[in-house]
């Protein structure tokens, strides 16, 4: 069956032979098009997502299993995820780019990079490995349907065409599914339903819809939130309006610190090569954020005022620090927000923004009206309120016929499901740089599939061994241990977690980066055919 699929193995430097081979698929998917035919390819692995996951993924495959067939399906213009799509003003990285970074590209700017910094560098990365041409844009999966007939992935997809905007429906199959589409929606952020929100006269703006022509010269504008978006934003924003309020109904907790590498600059200094470079201070900053994590849970006391004495420092004597700066959880209880440079307290030392904390009441014609009774009157109200989560990027997945409720499946070491097979999701860390894990899920596709190749296996099935069908089991993470708001809402959207590590996504990048390297594929918890 698979030698009728249209097929397509793209080396990185294709010689006229396989260039003509190229050519004459894509003529062939032209004529199908304009029959009207569905099209229908086959790849040895399908990904999911152009991102910083997606692309990497890519890498991996290439470099360590290159035999292998694969596509990347893109539902987007182009590829950047997160950074393709977010367009407000200041928008930048949260982690830095040392260890957000691919661990095979050294990084060479600043730690705390502007999305078009990241977008470049990935650019890079796409250019200098030929993964262009593995990428299909514009492509947006709808269903996936396994059958254990052929133990193959059908997925279903439409096409849009750049230059007319026709949708063809678009149909491939697969034997593995690389789920690298991210964790939540892209299209539309969250913005919960407030009272009175139709009486406001105002523009309402979600960061993650930000319009291009939108002019704040001069206005008075209220962002509602306190997370990264909103401590990205409203500094960008404090020069350019009348003055920038940030309302948010709790704190985050904040680290200030400049945005230079000091261990970097001297190692170039001396001439170091860069991949040196990128991997002394990639140790060291992991160092740093090992250390921090650890004092979240074992000193959380003493790690908070140190917190918050920085903050003082960076803000006018006398500031209320205790009202507007100081959570109610644990630091790390949800992600630490970085300030490079302190801008933002920079903006409130400044006055062009000032910090409101309360609880909204209700929207009327001018504004906001808080609980206290104050009333907040804005020309542009922004609400960084967060997004929506999405569990597989919302693909309607069947198996052999049967649809697949993931809250009704268990987590083989957050990134596989019980009863789901040949598929694998990228989900990365909380308190350590998404791309750690990124890349150590990357070395772990290309060792199962080498796996499965050496055993001449086709299906691989996360599964419940005797001794751990009787092991508690709770949610994908406890609220104890890290709850942001996107995540407890739709925590019951998510796969179940058991009560040792191999059912569970420990979060914990410092035990994973020994323990995913050393997975016995063999343990029981892996099911072959």
């Amino acid at each position: 069956m698979r030698d009728a699929h249209l097929r397509h193995r793209a080396a990185d430097a294709p010689d006229p032979d396989e260039r003509k081979a190229t050519n004459t698929m894509s003529q062939t998917i032209d004529t199908l098009e304009r029959a009207g035919s569905p099209v229908l390819e086959h790849f040895d692995v399908l990904i999911v997502g152009a991102g910083i996951s997606g692309v990497g993924a890519g890498y991996h495959l290439q470099d360590q299993y290159p035999e292998k067939s694969f596509v990347i399906l893109e539902k987007f213009e182009s590829f950047g995820g997160t950074w393709l799509t977010h367009t407000y003003p200041g928008i930048r990285s949260d982690s830095d780019l040392y260890t957000f970074g691919y661990r095979f590209k050294p990084w060479l700017g600043k730690p705390i990079a502007t999305a078009d910094k990241i977008l470049g560098y990935m650019g890079e990365v796409i250019e200098e490995n030929h993964l262009g041409q593995h990428i299909r844009y514009r492509h947006a999966i709808s269903t996936a349907e396994w059958s254990s007939d052929s133990n193959l992935w059908t997925v279903h997809a439409t096409r849009t065409d750049a230059a007319t905007g026709k949708v063809q429906p678009v149909t491939f199959t697969t034997n593995f599914l690389w789920m690298c589409q991210g964790y939540y929606k892209h299209e539309e952020g969250y913005t919960p339903d407030w009272p009175g929100l139709d009486a406001y006269q105002g523009q309402i703006v979600h960061p993650q819809t930000w319009p291009d022509d939108i002019d704040l010269a001069g206005k008075q504008v209220v962002v509602i939130g306190s997370g990264a978006t909103a401590a990205t934003l409203v500094p960008a924003i404090a020069g350019d309006c009348g003055h920038v309020t940030m309302l948010q109904r709790s704190p985050t907790y904040f680290v200030s610190r400049p945005n230079v590498n000091e261990v970097a600059d001297m190692l170039r200094g001396l001439e170091i090569p860069e991949e040196w470079t990128h991997e002394i201070v990639r140790r060291k900053a992991l160092q740093d954020q090992a250390m921090i994590t650890q004092l979240s849970f074992d000193e959380p006391e003493w790690l908070r005022t140190e917190l918050l004495n920085a903050v003082r420092a960076e803000l006018p004597e006398g500031y209320d620090v205790e009202t507007h700066f100081t959570p109610t959880y644990r630091p790390w209880q949800q992600r630490l927000a970085m300030v490079p440079d302190g801008d933002l307290f920079k903006g409130i030392s400044s006055g062009q923004a000032s910090v409101v904390t309360d609880e909204i009441d209700t929207f009327n014609e001018t504004g906001i009206l808080l609980k206290s009774g104050t009333q907040l009157d804005a020309d542009v109200i922004v609400t960084a309120t967060g997004f929506d989560l999405s569990v597989l990027g919302g693909i309607q997945f069947t198996v052999d016929g049967e649809a697949v409720d993931f809250a009704d499946t268990i987590t083989y070491r957050g990134m596989m499901f019980t009863g789901v097979p040949n598929l694998l999701w990228v989900f990365g860390y909380f308190r350590a740089s998404w791309t750690l894990r990124a890349d150590l899920l990357g070395d772990f596709v290309c060792r199962l599939l080498h796996h499965m190749d050496g055993i001449d296996a086709t299906k691989v099935t996360p599964t419940l061994r005797p001794e751990d069908v009787s092991m508690e089991i709770g949610a994908w993470i406890a609220a104890d241990n890290f709850n942001p708001g996107y995540l407890q809402r739709s925590i019951h959207l998510m796969p179940k977690a058991g009560d040792k590590p191999e059912w569970q996504h420990t979060q914990d990048y410092w035990t994973e980066k020994n323990s995913l390297p050393a997975i016995d594929l063999d343990d029981g918890c892996l099911s072959y055919d």
